[in-house]
């Protein structure tokens, strides 16, 4: 069947979170619902992700968030919501994002979903929690690690080791290319020191449980510190190297948190479509490469994954044009002729999601190019490296489009590039 035609049999328009009730119904009884986004820049997949999230918990009892974002900084959200933080307000509460890009989580869209969450939280037994899953806090963790121990610690002996290991990064004064540089090159590595900390801190973990959860606290912020090692280690020798860890991290995150909130938990998490997108259904597969969604899937049993994808045809999002520097508001031009975007674009100007089932998948078992925007983003060279080859039907359970779709909301000042 042609694509055009497949589409407009197996798509459904929406315009409200009611008219994504199809959705809802077909997650089931999943008990991990992966929800994607083309870009860490587009209000419209924050907002919709937010939308199905609480139906998620209200109607199905998911009771964790699990996000692209760093475990400490995302720690101060958690408390917050479950009224564990000095904090004033939502906004108050992101400040705590202030690794670069800070909006992905420190935007508009993101206050109102965490003003629902602790609304919700109020009189609730069981409390959504938010945890972060990414790698990259290397020294923030540590940080956190020294500073519990100091106050609390009853031993003395996980201290040390923390003391040890904060040692043996300091010489790199936190910059994350001079530790990866010296440990590929002159074996000047810290590998030691961050697996004798976490073997310690896992064997002493009942010392530091609470109702603060002090002891996966402490106990992921070790885990961060040995992968975070590894993936600056190898990031200047190998990119599926390095990603793999990461996403290899991201997956040993989401286990060690249901594992701790009990074998019935159910959680949502929130990432890029490169990393919850089954790379076997992409290019990535060739490459060596694994993300989020290909591991979820081969750890669990089918029925408890779900993974939603999300695109746009044109409109607007917030990125940078290098690594590093302010953010600014451009434009998505109209996707590539050809790619995924585009026929969903040519099938009808509107939103529209899919669901995809044993009846329609084989109509969309084509490799096509998936628009992926990064926080590096130029409009001008897209046609460079910001297509992924992938069979859609069978990277995703679900697609939503968005046909035009707007800009997020950061909560620092952005430089208009329109």
């Amino acid at each position: 069947m042609d694509i055009n035609k497949a589409i407009q049999e197996s798509a459904k328009p929406f315009q409200t979170i009611k008219d994504l009730t199809p959705l809802i119904n077909r997650i089931g009884d999943a008990k991990i619902v992966l929800l994607g986004e083309s870009s860490h820049g587009t209000s419209e997949f924050y907002s919709i992700r937010a939308e199905l999230s609480k139906r998620l918990i209200e109607e199905k009892g998911f009771s964790i968030v699990a996000v692209e974002g760093d475990w400490p900084a995302s720690q101060a959200v958690n408390r917050y919501i479950k009224g564990n933080s000095n904090k004033i307000n939502a906004k108050e509460t992101l400040k705590a994002f202030k690794r670069w890009p800070t909006w992905m989580w420190a935007n508009e869209e993101m206050v109102e979903f965490i003003d629902w969450l602790k609304a919700y939280n109020q009189y609730k037994d069981t409390r959504v929690g938010f945890y972060g899953i990414d790698v990259y806090s290397l020294w923030e963790s540590i940080d956190e690690i020294i500073k519990y121990l100091k106050k609390t610690e009853p031993l003395g002996a996980d201290l040390e080791l923390a003391k040890k290991a904060f040692a043996c990064f300091e010489p790199f004064n936190r910059q994350e290319d001079q530790y990866a540089i010296s440990s590929s090159f002159f074996s000047e590595d810290c590998v030691e020191e961050v697996a004798k900390l976490l073997a310690s801190i896992r064997s002493n973990q009942k010392l530091y449980s609470d109702d603060l959860e002090s002891d996966l606290n402490l106990k992921m912020n070790a885990l961060v510190a040995k992968n975070a090692e590894e993936y600056y280690r190898t990031m200047v020798k190998s990119d599926v190297d390095s990603w793999n860890t990461r996403d290899n991290h991201m997956v040993e995150t989401l286990n060690e948190i249901r594992n701790y909130h009990g074998e019935n938990s159910k959680v949502i998490v929130w990432e890029h479509n490169t990393h919850v997108g089954d790379a076997s259904a992409t290019d990535m597969k060739s490459e060596g490469m694994v993300n989020v969604g290909q591991l979820v899937r081969e750890h669990n049993e089918k029925k408890d994954v779900y993974i939603v994808g999300f695109g746009t045809h044109q409109g607007t999002v917030i990125a940078a044009d290098k690594w590093g520097v302010n953010l600014e508001q451009m434009i998505v031009p109209p996707a590539e002729v050809g790619s995924w975007e585009d026929v969903m674009h040519q099938a009808g100007a509107f939103n529209k999601f899919i669901l995809f089932d044993d009846q329609n998948r084989n109509y969309f078992n084509q490799v096509i190019g998936h628009r992926a925007i990064g926080v590096v983003y130029n409009p001008v060279y897209e046609s460079y490296g910001n297509y992924v080859p992938s069979i859609i039907s069978k990277r995703y359970d679900a697609f939503i489009h968005v046909d035009r779709s707007m800009a997020l909301r950061p909560l620092e000042q952005i430089e208009a590039y329109l």
